[in-house]
This record gives C-alpha cells, structure tokens and sequence, in this order.
C-alpha cells in the first residue's frame, strides 16, 4: 500500500522525485491551481503559458509532465487538470480532485516518492485528494514479472511508494483524522480490488473464506464459517444448489463487528460467486473470461466491515459473504430443477446463469433472522443494469423509498455513482411457477428489476432493504481513468462505509 503523509514542507523546499500541481480551464485560458503559487514563482509566473505551450488544455484528469526549474527541489513537476475553475467563492468539487489526484498518481507508477500541491480547503479536500492518490496508484502485479519484479529488470512498473500532501495540517485534528479515515478506506478498497483480479484457481469459496476468516481475527472481527456440511444440515437448498456442481464447495461467511455503544444494526449481503461459467446453461464465448469478477458484491461487503473495525465505527456491522462456483458437471443444477430454499421457500431453476439470486435468497434469510435495523446487498447480479444504466453506474432498489433516496445521496456524495431504480409490482407476475412457489427468471425486459423483485422475496417483514446491482462498474475493462484502475475497481465498498457511518452517528436522512 502507497504510504501517505501530511507535509507541511513548502512546494519549493520538499525534495521529492515529483511534484504534482493543478491546472483548470479559466475564462481566458489555463489558470494554475491553489496550493501551486510556489511553483508558478519558480517559473516566473510562466506555468501556465508553458503548459500552453506544450498543449495542456486543463481538462479534467489530463496530465503533462515538465522538468521542473533550478528553484525546486524536485526533478519533474506533474500538472493534473481539473476541468473549469469553480465559480467565486466556490471550491473544487470533492470527485473532481479525487480523480485528478488519482490520475495523477497513476501517471507516476515508478516512481518512489511524489508531493501533491493540489487546493486542499478543507479537511473534505484533504480526504479526497488522499482517497484518490492512494487509489489511483492501485497496481495489481503479484501475477507479473516472475521472479523479475522492479520494472527495470523487466517486471511490471510498481506504484507509487508515497505520496506528501502539501497544504495539509498535520497537528490540525480534523486534517488528521481526514487522511487516516482516507487511508482505512482506500486500503480496503484495494484489498477488495486485489479479491476481484485474483484468478478464480487461486481464490476458489474456500480460499476467500479464508482469507476473511484470518483478516477478521487481525481486527477483532468474529467471523463464523458454514461448509458444505453445514450448509446442507442448515438447508441452504440456494448457496448448495448453486455450488454443487464444482470440486469446489460453496461456504457462508458471517463477519460480525461489534461495538459496545452502538445503537443500530446494520446487515451487508454480498455475492460471492468466485467463477461463474453459467453452470449448465453455459455461457458463450466471449461472455466467460472475467467472471471472476462475480464475487465483487461479496469482496465489497467484506472490506466494507474491516473498514467499519478499523475506524472505531459505533455501530454494529455484519457483513454475510454467499460463496460459491457456478460449473457445470454431472451433479451441477439443471434447468428444470427444484432448490428448497433456506427460508423453506421453493425455487424452480430456469437458468443456472441467474445464481447469484440463489445463494443472495438464502443469505438475505439468514441475515434477516437476526433483525438488523436495515440490510443492504450488493452484487454483480444481472447484465440487464448494465445495459439500463452503462459500465460505470450501480442500480439502487429498495423496499423503502427514503432508504433508497438515502443509499442514492451517500453514493453520490462519496464518488460512486448510482441511480434509483423502480421495483414495478407488476413483474412480479412473470416469476409464477406452476411447479414451485417462484421461478429464478422473469421476462426479460426489466430484467435487473426482476431479480430484484426475487430478492425482497427473501428479505424478512418490516425490515427496511436495499439492493445495489454493480454488474458494470465492478470490473473496468477499458482503459483506466481517475483514480479508476483497469479491472477490478472495488465499486461500492465507500458507499457502505458511509452509510455505516451516517448510522453511527444517527445522521441518515
């Protein structure tokens, strides 16, 4: 993880290998950023004229690289862009420098140390610079390089070792807390990003389960482990039915955080399928080479309860990871078939490729008996979200409207973005067996609807819910962007982190 500290070195005096400046889009061209004034003075006022001249245009996450004059102490200067200059008496929208900062950092892979002078007005910039620095230089090399790890003999670039703030207060205690919270956060970011991009042969249902296991005890989180054996004794018909057909049996994690003021529950279900070929109802070419990344709901839900340990959060959290690999093989779920589900409920499988519902029906159950205040699941559910709402927006369903306003603002308001979604009663219908008490599938328009019409199905009466679908910006296929990496990105995580937040303190609208 990229170290981070608060400097309060001035721009001209910190010896570092970079030095990282803001540029925007004024009136009458490029204007230089507050926090850079040292810098422009070392160019004789001539920054943004130079970058001009190189074809810097200040647009949001666009990066130049200059040497950098006698009179700093650093060897390049890094001008990040950050659209148009807010209007007066305005400051830089918090996503805005989140990005710049993370492209930033994403531009000095290789590099050891870097000083970011970016405008820090508030103990809300300093979070946000710092959440995008430490997120944008995210790498995930441990599959690269073989035994050739630093990029000069070879190996994959490294990310950036350390970031310095400049303009932060390192005594100041709300700068303080800013940059540590930051650092919880984009920690457990990461380590969910490093679960999504692990290759499924390394992180089967059991694997995963271990991995949460050891990381709950380091942060005195207790955590209880359901196996095959237990799952069957227990009648999860959906976390079975889903995992029976691969030599690697499906597991129920439960992660329970605890603390001694709390006052309000809070339940996070994520799906965990660690590969899904589509089981029996296969999935053609094209379709299979990153499901790996359809255990992304359940590495969010598991670094968003570490996150809530590590900051001291008073309020209780329990995080439920449904794991298991969708194969098709001689005992694998056909279609036709029948699950008993753990609620007693009876499910007709149409599809194998619709699981996720299967083994989030039996968690939600299970998360509902123990009556939290509210539960949120999360899960790279369906393709019918991405085609509604793109690659880099999650749907919000909820059984409650001003929940659902409530998840939408905290997403917005943290970087991820989001948009509500309807849960129209009349699809409901087009889930009716003539066989069971319901079918995995509906129509297929409205399909991510539909699986979240099967979902509230499993969720216990009077418990208020929501259900985030982060089929498209769970994995980033394209070219990385802001503090965006290619691959997994960890979508979701800082949303429930917040909304725990917002419970502990009783501020949830």
């Amino acid at each position: 993880m990229t170290a981070l500290t608060l400097s309060t070195a001035g721009a001209a005096t910190l010896r570092a290998d970079a030095l990282v400046v803001g540029v925007a889009k004024g009136p009458k061209g490029l204007v230089v950023a507050a926090g850079a004034e040292a810098v422009d003075k070392a160019y004789d006022g001539k920054l943004a004229a130079v970058l001009d001249a190189l074809g810097a245009s200040g647009g949001e996450g666009e990066t130049t690289k200059l040497p950098a004059p006698a009179g700093l102490k650093v060897p390049v200067v890094l001008a990040v862009g950050l659209g148009p200059v807010p209007e007066q008496d305005q400051s830089y929208d918090e996503e805005v420098l989140r990005r710049a900062a993370g492209s930033a950092a994403r531009a000095l892979h290789g590099t050891k140390k870097a000083a970011f002078a970016l405008p820090l007005d508030d103990a809300s910039a300093v979070t946000a610079v710092a959440e995008g620095a430490l997120l944008g230089a995210y790498a995930f090399t441990a599959y690269q390089g073989g035994e050739k790890k630093a990029s000069k003999n070879g190996g994959p670039k490294l990310p950036l070792a350390e970031v310095a703030l400049l303009g932060a207060k390192p005594r100041d205690k709300e700068h303080k807390a800013a940059a540590e919270r930051a650092t919880v956060v984009a920690t457990e970011v990461n380590i969910a990003r490093d679960l999504i991009n692990t290759p499924p042969n390394d992180l089967t249902p059991e694997a995963f389960a271990a991995v949460a296991s050891a990381t709950a005890k380091e942060n005195g989180i207790k955590v209880q482990v359901l196996d095959e054996k237990a799952l069957v004794k227990g009648g999860y018909g959906g976390i079975m039915g889903v995992g029976k057909g691969s030599e690697n049996p499906p597991r129920l994690v439960k992660l329970s955080y605890t603390h001694a003021k709390a006052e309000k529950t809070l339940a996070f279900v994520g799906k965990g399928i660690t590969y899904d070929s589509g089981g029996i109802s296969l999935k053609p070419a094209g379709h299979n080479e990153t499901m790996k990344c359809d255990m992304a709901g359940a590495a969010a839900v598991f670094a968003a309860v570490v996150a809530a340990a590590k900051l001291g959060l008073q309020v209780n959290v329990t995080g439920w990871l449904a794991l298991a690999e969708n194969m098709p093989s001689g005992s694998a779920t056909k279609p036709g078939d029948v699950l008993r589900m753990y609620s007693g409920k009876t499910v007709e499988v149409l599809n194998t490729d619709a699981e996720g519902r299967l083994v989030l029906g039996d968690a939600l159950t299970r998360a509902s008996e123990e009556n939290p205040d509210a539960i949120v699941d999360v899960a790279t559910l369906t393709g019918a979200m991405v085609l509604a709402l793109g690659d880099r927006t999650f749907g919000i369903m909820a059984n409650d409207d001003a929940f659902r306003t409530s998840v939408h603002e905290i997403a917005e308001e943290v970087g991820e973005a989001s948009w509500p979604m309807p849960l129209p009663e009349d699809l409901r219908k087009s889930m009716d067996s003539p066989t069971a008490d319901i079918a995995n599938m509906g129509v297929r328009m409205g399909g991510g609807l539909v699986a979240g019409l099967f979902l509230q199905e499993f969720v216990g009466e009077g418990i208020t819910w929501a259900h985030l679908d982060i089929a498209g910006p769970a994995f980033h296929e394209g070219a990385p962007y802001g503090y965006t990496p290619k691959g997994g990105t960890g979508s979701a995580v800082r949303t429930l982190v917040r909304l725990a937040e917002r419970t502990a303190t009783g501020d949830l609208g």
